[in-house]
């Protein structure tokens, strides 16, 4: 029987599949028991508190339940262990979901995954890890993508900006780290950056430094353009920058004993041309810029295990928040990029659509609320204006005093003759 290369191809991508490896998959599906896997860091005393919930609005009640932070201005520390393993020679998918639903003004959403000895009831912000990974947003200044690196006990950030979503949705975060050293950072499953290891972080000191040896000749001219030592000033050339304004008059009212001598006031003169200048000429005797000569840096030695950690085992909501209400879920660890983005799909992607439907729908209900409420408000307003005026004209009806008619008045006197 003959077997097509489409059949390989495929048998090999079912092979790929098995062999994917999943460290961690925490979606907080079975309630109260995620209490058992998590483990809240004693370190402090008034860390805040999570709570499980799907939030205000949500795609699904149940599928987007997470843990969530309930209380303001409070440090944040929980995590969960899971079986410890390193990556070296093999692909590091981390990925989560982050829902800042109180429109979040200062705090991190990131995480961080720590090296399987990590004590967890001690864990605090000084606890060494491996990665930290994720959203971290602070006034209008800072709102970036964290993505450090533990290389040989020393933090090192990343040299690039990546901009996080700052909305009110649930997004989905990936960090994907691979054997050759490079790396790419998703939003949503979209590919928002990537490089190498080595050329986005300063894990390790320049390939090449300037020559200490090296300095610019003493007659090295790198002046493309100098002064043409035949262009003289012409002699007219020097004005003042100002003059007495011609049109200026001494007022008629003017007492030089009070007001002292009268001066005319001062213009711009048209006739000014500022600071001469020779003109420009090419220099002949110029060589150019000059650069600075490199050699290979001896502090520089390659390393092509950057990217490897040998016992991770721990992954941890470590942070700091302002205002509380940011939901965490969907937490996946694994080897296999494929996997991660159908995990991905299947979860964020299936409620991310309804999710925005409720947001949008619960709106647009308060937005109706506020509407008939502010009428009811004006009306009331306008009502109680007719109230005060009919009340004002009754007021002057009984202040007013009956006056007789003159006509009566006639008539009673006729009678009275």
């Amino acid at each position: 029987m003959q077997i097509s290369l489409l059949q390989l191809i495929s048998a090999a991508l079912l092979a790929l599949a098995a062999n994917a490896e999943v460290y961690l998959n925490e979606q907080f599906l079975d309630g109260d028991a995620w209490r058992s896997r998590w483990v809240n860091s004693e370190h402090k005393s008034d860390y805040g508190q999570f709570k499980l919930t799907a939030g205000n609005f949500y795609g699904d009640a149940e599928k987007d339940k997470g843990l969530q932070t309930s209380q303001d201005a409070r440090f944040y520390a929980t995590s969960v262990r899971f079986e410890p393993f390193s990556n070296e020679g093999k692909t590091l998918v981390i990925q989560f979901t982050v829902k800042h639903e109180q429109k979040i003004d200062c705090g991190g959403g990131y995480v961080k995954v720590f090296p399987a000895d990590l004590n967890q009831a001690d864990m605090h912000g000084d606890s060494q890890y491996y990665i930290m990974f994720g959203p971290d947003i602070c006034g209008y200044s800072t709102k970036k993508v964290h993505v450090i690196f533990n290389y040989k006990g020393q933090n090192h950030l990343i040299k690039k900006d990546i901009k996080c979503k700052d909305d009110e949705l649930t997004h989905l975060y990936t960090l994907i780290l691979n054997p050759d050293q490079t790396y790419e950072v998703k939003i949503d499953n979209e590919k928002v950056e990537s490089g190498s290891l080595e050329e986005d972080w300063d894990f390790l000191p320049p390939k090449k430094i300037k020559d200490p040896e090296a300095k610019k000749p003493e007659d090295w001219d790198d002046r493309a353009k100098i002064d043409d030592e035949t262009d003289t000033k012409p002699e007219d050339w020097d004005k003042p920058e100002n003059i007495p304004d011609p049109d200026a008059k001494k007022p008629e009212d003017w007492d030089e004993d009070m007001d002292g001598e009268w001066e005319p006031a001062m213009i711009p003169n048209p006739e000014y041309k500022g600071e001469w200048k020779p003109k420009q000429i090419d220099n002949p005797n110029y060589k150019g810029a000059w650069v600075h000569p490199e050699i290979d840096n001896p502090e520089h030695v390659p390393d092509d295990q950057i990217y490897k950690f040998d016992n991770i085992g721990v992954l941890g909501l470590d942070l700091w928040q302002v205002k509380s209400g940011t939901i965490f879920d969907n937490f996946f660890i694994s080897d296999d990029v494929k996997e991660a983005e159908e995990f991905g799909n299947e979860t964020w992607g299936a409620t991310k659509g309804p999710e925005k439907k409720m947001k949008e729908e619960q709106e647009e209900k308060k937005r109706k609320e506020e509407e008939e409420k502010n009428k009811e408000q004006n009306t009331e307003a306008a009502d109680e204006e007719e109230e005060d005026e009919g009340e004002e004209e009754e007021e002057e009806d009984e202040t007013e005093e009956p006056q007789e008619d003159e006509g009566d008045e006639d008539v009673l006197q006729k009678d009275e003759l």
